[in-house]
Order: C-alpha cells, then structure tokens, then sequence
C-alpha cells in the first residue's frame, strides 16, 4: 500500500515539476505594417517552431553540440551560434541557459510567405560553467529581433539578435 501511494505521490508530482521549467509565454497579437495577414494556423505553427528552437539553443549550449541547432537554425542564425558554440567549446566552458519568460509579437509577414520577422521580450538565466564549476549566473532580459523561414515541415530561425545587447535584468 505505502509503494503504490509514492508511486501515485511521483507520478503526480512529475508533470508538476516539468511544467514549473516551462517558460511563461505571452503571444500578443500580431502588429503587422503593409506585409500579408498571419493566419492563426501559421502564428501557432511560428511560436510554436520557436519556443522549440529555444530548446535546442539551450541544450546545444549546455552540451557545447552545434549540431543539435540545424533542425531548428538556419543561415546566419545558425552560423553565429555554432561559432559561438565552437568558442566556449575551445576555452572550456559551456552556458546553460533557463528561459523563464516570453512576449512575442508578430511584426512583418512577406507578401509571398516566405519570411516572417517577430519581437521576443525574454527573460532567462544565464550560467557560465567550467567542468562542474558555475563561474558566473545571471537573470537577463533581452528583445530579440528573430526572422523565421519555412522549411520542410517547420519554420526556422534564420536571423536571431537582441537589440540592443542582453542586459541583467533588475
């Protein structure tokens, strides 16, 4: 009797405790100037895509493994990580990043479909480890500037740069 109820106490508590890592996302509508309607479809097809490139932004840079970012990363964006990746590879180090919070926002949508640019005011930590060793933790905000592409049977980040640079937040 008592292993069934911790059984039962454990499996209750996972799906609690998975969904305390989740971050909170706030979806605004989108603010579109002169570029082409975003069906519902595709604005959940979009934030979804991203919160899952996130996932794979945050354990290719945890496990210092660029190639966990090609299926979600493209162009420039992948570029630019997989260097950064490499670098922290290089010196030792690996970032783990948890993020607590998105606010996106749809912004332009290209008349043919084939590119759409969004606003992400996100909160996350940051933890520079060495080995074992965390050398430095902080609580960032950050607005990124993302620009996703179809491909295949997902959208993918392409263009991924805050603006200005990630600053802790207070």
């Amino acid at each position: 009797m008592m292993r069934r109820t911790l059984l039962m106490t454990c499996l209750l508590a996972m799906p609690l405790a998975l969904a305390a890592e989740q971050p909170s996302v706030q979806v605004e509508p989108p603010n579109l100037h002169g570029s082409r309607t975003v069906e519902s479809q595709t604005g959940a097809a979009v934030v979804r895509d991203y919160l899952e490139s996130w996932q794979a932004f945050r354990t290719a840079m945890d496990q210092n493994r660029a190639d966990l970012l090609s299926p979600d990363f493209a162009g420039t964006a992948l570029d630019k990580l997989t260097e950064t990746i490499h670098e922290q590879a290089a010196v030792g180090i690996h970032t783990r990043y948890t993020d607590r919070a998105h606010h996106l926002q749809i912004v332009f949508y290209s008349p043919e479909g084939l590119s759409l640019q969004m606003t992400d005011d996100a909160e996350y930590d940051m933890q520079v480890i060495d080995h074992d060793k965390v050398l430095t933790t902080q609580h960032m905000h950050a607005r990124y500037l993302v620009v996703l592409t179809p491909a295949e049977a997902r959208w993918r980040v392409r263009i991924f740069q805050s603006e200005p640079a990630a600053t802790p937040a207070d």
